[in-house]
């Protein structure tokens, strides 16, 4: 078997992982399916990775999770021959004795020196599994290496520095040629080190999500744009955002709108922040279906519509994201954009979990006066005196008074 990948493997490479901006992911995903089933096993182990999440592949391909499907196509890759297919089911768990006895290799060091050899002529997926090699250990078995291997603790722990400490070079091969979490690893290694083997080098780790960002990562670069951010520089952030949104990072619209929406980095412009969280919309963003639905909230950008705010952070909501809770909560609570409902504004009030007075205020409001839930005057005015100073909450106050037993009562 020649240490060489396909033509198809190549080019879903290049369109799943090392050039992520050509928009091409779907139909590399669908090449690496029809390679699959002639018979190519690296095909097989490529496309099973890209089936396990955003730990494992860019999130902006869109591509379905499937664990149990993964895990099949790891053993079938393994059975098709595929040196890859070893050492990323190696990795996983999923290289059981029984699925490594199918393998037509007589060693995982056989396996191991195929990846290597195309790894070393350039290939960056290759690099990176390499490099998963050393920095988990795996070489310990692939090696068929251990303590007792070694005369002495200390000889143990010098054969462990020696190999763990390759993967550094691999990763940093690996992110350079378009593998970007390997960035994530590096990271790890460098701002941990590996137990008492690798002390770590946090020095190195500052810039990394910066080589990232200009290698032209949109990972990378949102995740660069929220640390500058963070650091005060909001302009550079501003630009990195605006890199990221374009070329595809999930949430991307989301941030460039609301920096539009509150001048960072660039000229606050609300009406063109509703066009940005349109856009994310469009892609599938729940934090801009959240921010457009702020914005209509308010009147800020587009007129005051709470219908259609209400249908915005709902939908958002309804998707995972409860950023909108306080909003939906006072929508129910007072029938805007919606009919009036209690319950539905107590379930969406008592998820708030910041401290706001409005909230206090209209959760003692519901429990004292047992609306949409059961009655409970002690509940309703302990958050009622929760929030402090809240007009609303005080006047509401004032219809419960304590008995001589020290039981709250309304008046």
């Amino acid at each position: 078997m020649a240490a060489v990948l396909s033509k198809e493997v190549k080019q879903a490479l290049e369109d799943i992982y090392y050039n992520v901006r050509t928009g091409r992911g779907k139909e590399a995903f669908a090449l690496l399916e029809r390679a699959s089933e002639a018979g190519d096993g690296d095909a097989s182990c490529v496309l099973a990775r890209c089936l396990c999440g955003y730990q494992y592949v860019w999130s902006g391909h869109g591509f379905p999770e499937d664990d149990q499907r993964a895990v099949k196509l790891l053993h079938k890759s393994v059975e098709q021959g595929s040196a890859l297919g070893v050492l990323v089911a190696l990795r996983s768990g999923e290289l059981t004795p029984s699925v490594q006895k199918k393998m037509p290799f007589a060693s995982l060091q056989e396996a191991f020196g195929q990846v290597e050899a195309m790894a070393e002529a350039g290939d960056a997926f290759c690099q990176y599994i390499v490099g998963n090699s050393y920095f988990w250990w795996d070489f310990l078995r692939i090696q068929n290496k251990g303590k007792d291997s070694f005369p002495n603790h200390a000889a143990f722990k010098a054969y462990l520095k020696e190999n763990i400490s390759q993967c550094e070079g691999w990763f940093q091969k690996a992110l350079q040629g378009g593998i970007h979490f390997a960035a994530n690893n590096l990271n790890r290694y460098y701002t941990q080190g590996d137990e008492d083997i690798i002390a770590p080098q946090p020095e190195k780790a500052k810039d990394l999500w910066k080589t990232g960002a200009e290698l032209g990562y949109p990972v990378h670069q949102s995740i660069y744009a929220k640390n500058l951010e963070k650091a005060g520089r909001k302009d550079e952030a501003f630009h990195w955002y605006l890199e990221a949104a374009e070329g595809g990072e999930p949430g991307g619209w989301c941030d460039v709108g609301r920096c539009y929406f509150n001048g960072i980095g660039t000229q606050q412009d609300e009406a063109y922040a509703v066009r940005c969280f349109e856009k994310g919309i469009a892609k599938g963003e729940t934090g801009s279906s959240c921010l457009l639905g702020k914005a209509y909230y308010y009147g800020r950008g587009v007129q005051q519509d709470y219908a259609k705010a209400f249908q915005l952070l709902s939908n958002a909501y309804n998707q995972g994201n409860a950023w909108g809770i306080y909003y939906l909560g006072e929508c129910c609570f007072n029938g805007w954009g919606t009919p009036q409902d209690y319950a539905a504004a107590r379930m969406y009030l008592e998820q708030v979990d910041w401290d706001n007075s409005d909230v206090y205020y209209m959760l003692g409001f519901l429990y004292g006066r047992g609306l949409g839930v059961a009655a409970d005057i002690p509940k309703g005015v302990a958050y009622l005196q929760k929030a402090g100073n809240h007009a609303k909450a005080k006047e509401e106050l004032l219809h419960y008074k304590k008995t001589l037993f020290g039981k709250w009562v309304r008046r």
